[in-house]
């Protein structure tokens, strides 16, 4: 423990600040692994979205994480569209052809 009345206040506000932290980067971790399951239309990518903005806003994460993490959920949903959207592809076909010799 430190000596010093002001050491002591730090530590205790660090400690505050490292939960407090720590729970913030959990609960994106979950949203954003949620996000990514839903449906490409789901009004969840846009709540995560500013969930990270505003931890990045706090000082939890880094901006440019957050904006790293909002760009690859972008990209995934567009993905997820796509794939949504197409249809399915024929079956391959199995057979040979053969070559005509002359």
């Amino acid at each position: 423990m430190p000596n010093i009345k002001s050491a002591e206040k730090w530590v205790r506000q660090s400690t505050k600040r490292r939960v407090r932290n720590l729970d913030t980067k959990t609960r994106l971790k979950t949203l954003f692994k949620k996000a990514l399951d839903q449906q490409p239309d789901s009004p969840l990518a846009r709540e995560v979205a500013s969930e990270f903005d505003k931890a990045a806003k706090r000082g939890s994460i880094h901006k440019n994480k957050a904006s790293r993490k909002k760009s690859r959920l972008a990209k995934a949903q567009v993905v997820a569209a796509k794939a949504a959207a197409a249809p399915a592809k024929p079956a391959k076909r199995t057979t040979k052809k053969t070559s005509s010799k002359k």
